[in-house]
């Protein structure tokens, strides 16, 4: 069946205004009507040979430059196929019985002799992981919603899908606008539950519409980091070999995850980072793969500014235990186009309820780098000469003060001495 895919950023979720960078792929049947919609983020971590009898963990996501080549829609059973990379698939099979559907498998398909995603690896063999996803009882003509992390494991790959809105079987070419959502989305019901969605209010920036969560730069509930200050890592991208840098960003970088009642705090290591991601025109993506955990950066511009739209960190703790955090929803190290953002002094922000990260010594510069170097840059609050103003503010409004409740007791004792006199 031929089909055809368009690819947009992804600007609304279903009804639910606010921007979540995925991937939004939209297939169509022969008469060129919407069949299956997908708009989604996927995380992968794979455990693949190494020399020495060792093995190592290559952790990357699903990237937005997919094709849908292979995809298929018919009345009883779809296929979505996502092809990304050199050699690498991922697909999900989907069956209805007339009143819900569901997805019966998740395919991933991966070629070790792709050296960007996985360098020394022994093998140049294609593999492949089958496992069961959580997708199940989805009434039909209403999208599949779960923004909460779904992870998927298999002997040597693990999937975190999140931010998932997926209509599989697209009736009349019009998406709908019913919402079936997980449980985990609606944890005070069994199974998931179909609802009318609900209208936001949207914050406007133009030239977009998003609701801004700006998180906290003194969060309360996590506590004061006590490992040494993290190696400041210095990155770049080109757009290839023989282009100029288009993206500059230099900072130290820690996290805090919370577990239960306690919070694990982790630097991360810039020596030995595996640097990608991409360049546009109104957005930016800089994805940095470790050891130990792998963050990914997406940064917008909307011709006079430019900020930090969306985090991703997934890695895992030193328990062994694998995490995945995101937030699509931010507005952080904002600057105008053209120059770039610096924050020398530490600062530390809430990106979720679990996730905290410090960053040091950064500068950052998404969009119009020029010669390979920084433009001028706009410092924070922390880093200006007006910061020492708070102290002296406070310190004056203290003073103030003191001087009215004094004079307020003078006043008071001298009427109190004329009472006394005229009686």
């Amino acid at each position: 069946m031929y089909q055809r895919a368009a690819f947009v950023l992804f600007l609304a979720c279903g009804i639910v205004f606010q921007l979540c960078h995925g991937v939004e792929v939209q297939v169509k049947d022969q008469e060129s009507k919407l069949c299956l919609y997908a708009n989604l983020m996927v995380n992968f971590s794979v455990s693949y040979d190494i020399a020495g009898n060792k093995s190592a963990t290559a952790e990357f996501v699903l990237p937005t430059a997919v094709t849908t080549v292979g995809s298929e829609c018919d009345a009883k059973s779809s296929l979505l196929k996502l092809n990304f990379g050199e050699g690498h698939s991922w697909s999900v099979n989907f069956t209805n019985d007339n009143q819900v559907y569901q997805a019966d498998s998740i395919t991933f398909t991966y070629n070790l002799s792709d050296t960007a995603l996985f360098p020394d690896s022994l093998n140049n063999d294609t593999k492949t992981s089958t496992v069961k996803p959580h997708i199940t009882k989805v009434g039909l003509d209403t999208c599949y919603s779960c923004k909460s992390n779904d992870m998927l494991e298999d002997v040597s790959v693990n999937q975190t899908l999140f931010d998932v809105l997926i209509q599989a079987f697209v009736n009349n070419g019009s998406k709908s606008e019913q919402i079936t959502s997980c449980a985990a989305d609606t944890p005070s019901t069994v199974g998931p539950t179909t609802h009318a969605p609900t209208t936001h209010a949207p914050t406007t920036h133009a030239p977009t519409t998003h609701t801004t969560a700006t998180p906290t730069t003194t969060p309360t509930t996590t506590p004061t980091p006590t490992l040494p200050s993290p190696t400041t890592g210095k990155y770049s991208l080109k757009l290839d070999n023989s282009s100029t840098v288009c993206l500059l960003a230099d900072f130290g970088l820690r996290i805090s995850l919370k577990q239960g009642d306690k919070y694990e705090e982790m630097n991360f290591e810039p020596n030995g980072t595996t640097v990608t991601g991409s360049c546009g025109v109104n957005s930016s993506e800089l994805v940095l793969v470790s050891n130990t955990m792998n963050i990914s950066f997406t940064f917008l511009n909307d011709t006079k500014k430019f900020r930090l739209h969306a985090l991703n960190v997934t890695g895992k703790t030193s328990s062994g235990a694998a995490f995945s955090e995101a937030n699509s929803s931010l507005s952080l190290w904002e600057a105008g186009v053209g120059s770039s953002y610096m924050c020398n002094k530490e600062q530390n922000y809430t990106i979720t309820g679990l996730l905290t990260i410090y960053t040091f010594d950064l500068r950052v510069q998404p969009f119009g780098v020029k010669k390979d170097n920084f433009s001028t840059a706009e410092e924070c609050f922390l880093d200006s000469d007006l910061s020492f103003l708070v102290p002296i503010a406070v310190g004056v409004a203290l003073s103030f003060l003191i001087i009215l409740v004094l004079i307020s007791y003078l006043i008071g004792r001298r009427k109190s001495r004329t009472g006394y006199q005229s009686v």
